[in-house]
Formats: C-alpha cells, sequence, structure tokens
C-alpha cells in the first residue's frame, strides 16, 4: 500500500467496512461494467460477470498488498478477464478446450493512466458531493474546478474567505483520503 494507511484500500481491510465497501462498489462498478461490455457481453451478461468479479474482490481485496511495479486497475482488470474465462469455458465446455487461452479485445485497456485518474477523481467526486453541505462543496468546486478566487465565492456565498479555504481544504483532504492507493 501506499504511504497513505486511511485510503479506501486501507478501509477495505477493516471487519466494520461496509461503508468502504459500498464507496467502493460505487465508485467501480461503471468501470467494471465498461470492460466487461468490451469483453462484448450484453447488459445482463456484463453485470453477472461484474457480480461475480465483486464477489472474488470481496474476498482478495483485504489482503491485497499494493505493489508500486503494477497497478491496480491492472489487477482489477486481471480478476475481471479470469472471471469472463472462467464462465467462457464453462458456458461451452465442448466448444473450447480448457488449455486455450481466450484472447482479450486489444482495445479492452484504451484508457490511459491519466484518463483512468480523472475517471476514478470524477466519479468519487459526484460520489462525496452528498457528503458535505451544499455551501462546502460549492466553495471547493468553485476555488478549483472554476477557477475563482476565495474573495469572490466567499463574497457570493456570504460567507468569510477563511471559510471558503477551510472548505476547499475539508473537500480536497477527503478526495486524498477516499483515492489514496487507488490512482496510478
Amino acid at each position: 500500500m501506499h504511504t497513505t494507511r486511511v485510503s479506501l484500500l486501507e478501509g477495505l481491510r477493516q471487519s466494520s467496512a461496509g461503508e468502504a465497501w459500498e464507496r467502493f462498489v460505487r465508485l467501480y462498478t461503471p468501470l467494471l461494467l465498461h470492460w466487461a461490455r468490451k469483453l462484448g457481453l450484453s447488459e445482463h451478461d456484463a453485470a453477472d460477470l461484474v457480480q461475480d468479479v465483486m464477489l472474488v474482490l470481496i474476498r482478495k481485496l483485504p489482503e491485497f498488498e499494493y505493489q508500486p511495479d503494477r497497478t491496480f486497475r491492472g489487477w482489477m482488470r486481471t480478476v475481471l478477464i479470469n472471471k469472463w474465462r472462467d464462465r467462457s469455458h464453462r458456458s461451452a465446455p465442448d466448444q473450447l478446450d480448457s488449455s486455450v487461452e481466450l484472447p482479450v479485445p486489444p482495445d479492452l485497456d484504451t484508457m490511459a493512466d491519466r484518463e483512468y485518474n480523472l475517471y476514478i477523481m470524477g466519479r468519487a467526486l459526484r460520489l462525496m458531493e452528498a457528503d458535505f453541505e451544499p455551501a462546502t462543496w460549492k466553495a471547493c468546486w468553485e476555488t478549483v474546478v472554476c477557477g475563482r478566487s476565495g474573495a469572490e465565492v466567499a463574497a457570493e456565498l456570504g460567507i468569510s474567505v477563511n471559510a471558503v479555504y477551510l472548505a476547499k481544504k475539508r473537500v480536497l483532504s477527503r478526495l486524498r483520503h477516499d483515492l489514496a492507493g487507488l490512482l496510478e
């Protein structure tokens, strides 16, 4: 793991990690579904595959160790591909030789690191928004995303400039906390 021990991944290791698991599922299900559809699966089959993958992740993530030379995204994609291959061999055992590896579509991993990071950050931000007071969220959003000055946002929201910067700090700290170890 990264040195930040309070990340979402670390939260998944705790026995009372219900909230962390819920957050993880909401964060990563759309990405897993995207990959499953790229394998040529129907919506129904993609959803079934993602459920199978989540069951593996529930078992494996508590003992998952981050390795700097490998990506978390790559590990998850490998789990998905292995489950897909297992399901394909089970669904047509007489048509497939189990020693033959099914080819993975070359565009399955078209998401570059920067694009992946932006996707995960955007998804995390959408999920986090409900956890903050509207003024706190708006203060952060307006200064970070829209590039407005703290004084301008403070005047609009009727709060102090210091309150704007504290709001920004709270939201960004939470984002760093939730995504520690997940970004590449």
